[in-house]
C-alpha cells in the first residue's frame, strides 16, 4: 500500500466530512447529505483525471474511496446527532482536506509525466474544487474566492515546496509531508489571524 494511496483516502475521508457538516448547516436531507459528501469528496480529483486524461477515473478504478465517503459521511451524522460539531470544525476539516489532496494531486500528476507547473497547477485544482463545489450546491461564496482567506494560495505555496524538495532529490516521505504541512499551516493560519493578500481595488471605488 503506497503513501500516494493512502493519502487519497485520507483526502478523500476529510473531504467527506467536510461535505456532511456543510449539508447538515443547510439541514439537508439524508440524501442530501450524501451528494454533497459524494461531490466535495470526489470532485477535485475528478477533474484532474479528466485534465490528464487519466483512465478509469481515480474513484472507479478505486472503489473502495465511495465506501470510505459513505463511512465518513455516516460518522459525521451520527457524531452530530449527539454532540455539536466545534466552532470552525468545518474550516479546519476543509483545510485538512485541501492540504493532502493539493499534494497527491501534484504527486499524481507527476507520475503522469507533465511538468512542475503543470503538476502544482493540478495539484491545486485537486485541492479546490471539490470545495468549490459543496459551497455552490450549498448556495455559499466558495471559501477560494471570498476575501481575506488563503486558500489557494495555501496549496500554490505547499505545491511549490513539495516540488522543490522533489527536484533537490530529498528523500519520501518528508517532500510529501513538508508539503501538506505548509498547506494546512498557511490555511489554518489564515482561519485564525485573519491573514490574507492585498485587495485590488479601482480608485474612487467605494469601499464595502
Amino acid at each position: 500500500m503506497s503513501l500516494l494511496y493512502v493519502l487519497n483516502l485520507l483526502g478523500v475521508a476529510v473531504f467527506a466530512v467536510s461535505g456532511a457538516l456543510a449539508a447538515g448547516r443547510k439541514r439537508l436531507d439524508l440524501l442530501g447529505v450524501l451528494v454533497i459528501a459524494l461531490v466535495t469528496a470526489i470532485g477535485g480529483g475528478t477533474l484532474r483525471d479528466v485534465l490528464l486524461n487519466r483512465h478509469p477515473i481515480f474513484w472507479i478504478e478505486e472503489t473502495e474511496n465511495l465506501l470510505v465517503i459513505g463511512l465518513a459521511a455516516f460518522a459525521t451524522l451520527i457524531y452530530a446527532r449527539y454532540r455539536r460539531p466545534p466552532e470552525g470544525a468545518l474550516l479546519i476539516a476543509d483545510a485538512i482536506g485541501l492540504a493532502v489532496f493539493t499534494i497527491s494531486g501534484t504527486q499524481l500528476a507527476l507520475e503522469a509525466g507533465v511538468g512542475g507547473a503543470t503538476a502544482a497547477i493540478m495539484g491545486v485544482i485537486t485541492g479546490v474544487a471539490g470545495g468549490m463545489l459543496r459551497d455552490v450546491l450549498s448556495a455559499e461564496i466558495p471559501l477560494v474566492l471570498r476575501r481575506g482567506h488563503l486558500y489557494a494560495t495555501a496549496a500554490i505555496v505547499g505545491a511549490a515546496l513539495f516540488l522543490i524538495l522533489e527536484s533537490l532529490n530529498v528523500a519520501s516521505p518528508l517532500p510529501t509531508l513538508v508539503g501538506i504541512v505548509s498547506v494546512a499551516l498557511v490555511r489554518i493560519a489564515s482561519i485564525v489571524w485573519g491573514l490574507h493578500l492585498p485587495v485590488f481595488t479601482l480608485p474612487g471605488d467605494p469601499e464595502e
